[in-house]
């Protein structure tokens, strides 16, 4: 199989995670691809249409894409411990988490286009505003549930590692620890798992 990636996505990150995680990393080979909002990427564009990473091409030839069908799909070829529940609440818990997640995620990025990509003169301090108060409200939740994880390590606290390691990555200027010492601890422990610091954006 065929991943494209980048270090610096969070999204390609958490695939990356999984690969590790699930014992599938002789499986997929890893592309480093570069892609950008005002830039066609021609050879990506005839795997995935919408020109976004991470895309997978399967060994029988199919892309998958976004990172959500990309995890999933990759957590039935193995015969090890699953990072997506199989059914009941555990399951939804899972998955409530990983939309969290992920949309902490989208407002970051948005966040780093605007703030790197848009021509400063043009840019939206009080739209960056904005994307930081759902940013910073998802954190909010994890912070009060971070507390029940344990040594829990499903899809949920794989899109949690990836989106605090994107906040560091990208927004180190935001603090997002003063508030939140729980999340803090928790992800200080988490950083030393192989597959996380393996794939620490850079």
């Amino acid at each position: 199989m065929k991943l494209y990636a980048n270090k610096a996505s969070p999204f390609a990150r958490k695939v990356r995670i999984l690969v590790r995680e699930t014992g599938l990393a002789g499986r997929v080979e890893e592309v480093e691809t570069v892609v950008s909002p005002i830039a066609a990427n021609e050879t990506l564009a005839r795997d995935n249409p919408l020109v976004k990473i991470p895309a997978l091409v399967t060994d029988s030839g199919e892309t998958l894409f976004d990172s959500r069908v990309i995890c999933e799909y990759l957590d039935t070829l193995h015969t090890g411990r699953k990072l997506f529940p199989a059914s009941g609440p555990q399951r939804f818990i899972a998955l409530r988490r990983q939309s969290l997640t992920d949309g902490i995620l989208d407002a970051a990025v948005l966040c780093r286009y605007e703030t790197a990509v848009r021509p400063e003169a043009l840019r939206w301090k009080e739209w960056i505003e904005g994307q930081k108060r759902k940013i910073f409200g998802g954190l909010a939740v994890l912070e009060a549930e971070v507390g029940s994880w344990a040594d829990e390590f499903n899809i949920g606290q794989v899109g949690t590692a990836c989106a605090l390691g994107y906040l560091d990555f990208r927004f180190a200027d935001w603090d997002w620890r003063g508030g939140h010492p729980q999340l803090k601890g928790w992800f200080e422990r988490v950083c030393a798992r192989p597959s996380v610091a393996a794939t620490k954006p850079g």
